[in-house]
Order: C-alpha cells, then sequence, then structure tokens
C-alpha cells in the first residue's frame, strides 16, 4: 500500500549520531539529516500572492499569566505546574503578563507589521468550572483585546481550545468522558456569539495528535500508579496509546458540534482546525521499513486528516487501536464529523519523522531515528522540503483544501538566544524561518492553496514541560522584568512582510544553520 505521506527518502549515506538527543511533547517533533534540498539551493527574490496574510501565534496559558486573576478557574496546566511540579518548579503564572501588558503587546505587532494574531482563549477564563456561570472579566478581557488588535489593523485569529483544559471538568474525566463533546459545544457557543461579531477567522483546535496521544499519555503515565511512567513521549506502549483514542474521537465530535454552532448562528467568517502534520520517511527502501512509516503517518497524521477532510477514519489505524481499546464510535458518529467540513486546515509543521521497522518496540513495532544534527532544534530535524512535501500531499490527496500554516518556528538553545549588548542575534532561527519560507512558496508555485503564514512565535513564552528554558520567540522576554526585545529575525520577518516575500539577498545570504 502506497501513501504519498510515507515518503520514500532513505537516509542512506547519512551519517550516523551519537546518543540520540530525547526530543519531546509539544510540536509533530522528528528526527532526520542533513543534505543539501532543493528548497535550500532556491536564490532568487520571491513573492508571495497579494492575498497572502502574515502572522504570528501564541496560546493562553504560554502567554497570559494572570493565573487566578478576575474570576479565572483553574486549568490543568495550573494544576500540572503549580501542584505536580512537571515544569521543574516553573509555572505560568505570571509568564510574558499579557493579561496585564496586552496593549503594548499589540502595539509591538503592529510595528512589526504583523497582519494577523493568532491567539486562544482560557476556557477556564470564561467558565471556571468548565460549565454553568460564565465569568463576564473573561469575556470582557478578550473582547478588549480583540478591539485593540482591529484598531491596530490586525486580524484576530482565535483558537478556541490549546490544551489548557478547566480542571474542573478534568475532574469529570476530562476528553475520556463522552459529555466532552457537549461541554465545548457550549463554550464554543458562548465565545462565538460574544466576539463573532468582530473575529472572523476561528480555529476550534490546537494539535490533536500533541495534546491527547503525547501529552495525554504521558501524563496518565505518570499521575496513574498502576501505568509504568514513560520515557519516551514519542514510544509510548501501543496499549497505553491506543487507550487515548476514545478521547481524540470525543475532540472529533466536539469540532463537529462547534463547526455546526457557528454555522448555524450565521456569523460571518471562517473555521478551521489545527493539525500538527509531519511527513514520515522510512529509514530505507526496505518493504518493512516502508510498512513501518506508512504505520508512523497513520497514527501521527491520517488519524486526524481523514476524519477532517474525508469524514472517516484511516481503516489501519482503526483497526490498531481498537485491537487494544474501544475508540468509542457510536451510531451517527462518523455523519456528524463528515456533515461539518472545515472552511480551512491549519498545518503546524515543524519537522518530518523517520522511522524503522522495529519488532521489539512496543511502539506499534517502529523507532523514531535520532536527530543528527549538530545543533539540534528543539523540535527536530531541520528539513525544509518536509514542509513543501506535506503541503502537495494534502494539497493532492485531500482535494485541494485552503491550507494555513498556523505554526512554524524554531529554538536551538542559549548560544542563539544569546543577548548580547542589548542584541540577540538568533542566527539559527533567522535561516530556519528563510528556508521554510522558500519552501512555502514553492508549494504556492505547485498549485497548493495556502494563504497564511503564522510564525511561532512572537514573544518567548512558558514552553509547557520545559518552563522558561526553551524560547522560540521573535521578540526575547526578560521574565523578571517583562522587557521585550527585538531578535534579529523579528527585524527580518518585519523586512518579508513589508515586502510580501524575500528579496534576493535574503535568500541567497540565508545561513545554512544545520
Amino acid at each position: 500500500m502506497h501513501n504519498p505521506l510515507v515518503m520514500r527518502r532513505p537516509l542512506a549515506a547519512v551519517r550516523t549520531p551519537g546518543r540520540a538527543h530525547l526530543i519531546v511533547v509539544l510540536a509533530g517533533v522528528s528526527f532526520a539529516c542533513t543534505m543539501k534540498t532543493e528548497t535550500e539551493r532556491v536564490a532568487q527574490a520571491i513573492r508571495f500572492p497579494d492575498d497572502f496574510v502574515w502572522g504570528t501565534a501564541t496560546s493562553a496559558y504560554q502567554v497570559e499569566g494572570a493565573w487566578q486573576e478576575d474570576g479565572k478557574g483553574l486549568s490543568v496546566w495550573d494544576t500540572y505546574t503549580n501542584v505536580y511540579n512537571l515544569a521543574g518548579g516553573e509555572t505560568a503564572n505570571v509568564t510574558a503578563d499579557q493579561y496585564h501588558r496586552y496593549v503594548e503587546d499589540v502595539a509591538l505587532l503592529k510595528e512589526m507589521g504583523i497582519q494577523s494574531y493568532r491567539f486562544s482563549i482560557a476556557w477556564s477564563r470564561v467558565l471556571p468550572q468548565g460549565t454553568g456561570e460564565v465569568n463576564r472579566a473573561g469575556i470582557d478581557y478578550y473582547s478588549r483585546l480583540v478591539d485593540e488588535l482591529l484598531d491596530a489593523g490586525i486580524e484576530p485569529a482565535v483558537t478556541l481550545f490549546h490544551w489548557d483544559l478547566p480542571q474542573a471538568l478534568a475532574d469529570r474525566g476530562g476528553w475520556h468522558n463522552r459529555e466532552s463533546v457537549e461541554w465545548f459545544a457550549d463554550y464554543a457557543r458562548i465565545v462565538f456569539e460574544a466576539l463573532g461579531d468582530r473575529v472572523n477567522t476561528w480555529i476550534t483546535f490546537n494539535e490533536p495528535f500533541i495534546d491527547v496521544f503525547v501529552i495525554g499519555g504521558a501524563i496518565r503515565s505518570v499521575l496513574d500508579p498502576e501505568i509504568q511512567p514513560v520515557e519516551d513521549f514519542f514510544a509510548m506502549p501501543a496499549e497505553l496509546q491506543a487507550g487515548q483514542a476514545i478521547a481524540s474521537h470525543h475532540w472529533m465530535l466536539a469540532h463537529a458540534r462547534a463547526v455546526r454552532i457557528y454555522r448555524e448562528l450565521r456569523l460571518e467568517g471562517e473555521i478551521g482546525i489545527t493539525l500538527s502534520i509531519s511527513p514520515a520517511y522510512p529509514a530505507t527502501d526496505s518493504q518493512n521499513d516502508v510498512a513501518a512509516a506508512l504505520v508512523a503517518d497513520g497514527l501521527h497524521n491520517r488519524w486526524f486528516l481523514d476524519p477532517v477532510l474525508k469524514g472517516e477514519y484511516p481503516e489501519d489505524i482503526l483497526a490498531l487501536y481498537s485491537a487494544h481499546s474501544d475508540v468509542g464510535i457510536r451510531d451517527g458518529d462518523m455523519d456528524r464529523i463528515g456533515e461539518n467540513r472545515v472552511d480551512f486546515l491549519g498545518v503546524n509543521y515543524y519537522s518530518p519523522t523517520r522511522v524503522r521497522a522495529d519488532p521489539a518496540s512496543p511502539h506499534f513495532g517502529f523507532a523514531r531515528l535520532p536527530n543528527p544534527d549538530e545543533q539540534p532544534a528543539y523540535n527536530g530535524e531541520v528539513y525544509p522540503d518536509g514542509l513543501y512535501d506535506l503541503l502537495l500531499r494534502v494539497d493532492r490527496d485531500y482535494g485541494k483544501p485552503l491550507i494555513y500554516i498556523t505554526e512554524n518556528g524554531a529554538g536551538f538553545g542559549p548560544d542563539d538566544d544569546s543577548l548580547v549588548n542589548g542584541m540577540i542575534n538568533d542566527t539559527l532561527r533567522r535561516d530556519y524561518i528563510k528556508r521554510h519560507l522558500v519552501a512555502a512558496h514553492r508549494a504556492i508555485q505547485q498549485g497548493v492553496n495556502l494563504r497564511r503564514y503564522y510564525l511561532w512565535s512572537c514573544f518567548d513564552n512558558f514552553e509547557w514541560i520545559f518552563g522558561f528554558k526553551r524560547r522560540f520567540g521573535l521578540v526575547y522576554v526578560d521574565f523578571e522584568t517583562q522587557q521585550r526585545i527585538w531578535k534579529g529575525s523579528a527585524y527580518d520577518y518585519q523586512s518579508y512582510i513589508r515586502n510580501n516575500g524575500l528579496v534576493g539577498d535574503d535568500v541567497a545570504s540565508a545561513p545554512r544553520g544545520n
């Protein structure tokens, strides 16, 4: 069986790295090679379509702070960090303090030329108990933020859920409870009715694979004494991962319900979902490695692409999960999912997945290859052609959907983000962004209906279990003083927006980095 997202590019002749650096959580990460690619050979001025939109993205938990202010309820991440110390004692209780500094931050976005700002709503700020009484102060905050953006000429793009489930709902079973579908539907309706007159771009969920399977499975293994703790979040035992499939199905049902509600309200805008997508490459052309890559693709990509864009689950992965656990599909479920298609698909891309067959692996019989990059990015191999490949594959196999890149970015460590004489050069991040923009432009030239690019992230922020140790921002944040300092990549991005593309020198002079 051939699947176009299982890319037949073996790692033959690629140097073998030392012990793998464990890469975990938060962005569809993977591993790979350092060969020069077609994307890297492009050295000419490139212009994006006239209606192309340049944006940047954040999420509520990572930048807002104000964790207990103005009636906000607790989220699961408040509990994970304050009670269980899952970020080594660091918390996002204050983080970048955007709740209090949004006026300053919007002014910064305007100065940079940002055309659209993607942010998420903290569910527990709107509904402190997840359901029931609305916290008017929470709604008012987001209303002020939306108005501030619009006054600055910046389009708000709102994500309804970016991993911070209200703790009160987690106590009732969270996404494993089928009632979660209606919890989310009620929450979505409240937010649509409050902001839908001014917000025209909506995203229901961010990265279900990462939150449900990677984070959800790993945290279950940490908090449940009956489960052996997982060491590699991307290689958890098949039985544990399959046990999360019912939660992912409830996400798909909740997504469909929200899409239906949005359209019933007859709001003038568009609604989609954001998926982390990582093209799967076999280590060799052997039959076993190609088959392993097909499974990897199915678990990470097709399990969500197929229901969102085709209204069905891939049969091979459904069979794998069903062999271990009840997936939770009931009569009429797939009709509901299929009847409520998205207006656009949000794609988060950071790196590819490279795998080899490993019959001894408890993770569905395959193993991921380590990242051989000499200067590894936090989220895996730097491989711009992976973005090009996945965009063409989605375009070809899913009916040419409208695509927005809703996240793409990188962090490389303290050396790349060092503050020296008041400046941060971040050479490797600048290289990463340039090369991925070139790849995105190549895909557009091939007919892919790509219309937006949101860079992750505008601001350094709280990176989940890694706390403040990992920086991804265009803007350096001193978390002690809350000072914002533009990095070299911020000035680059400002230029790209101003020029609606990269001039020849931008492309030709891009440092090759990894």
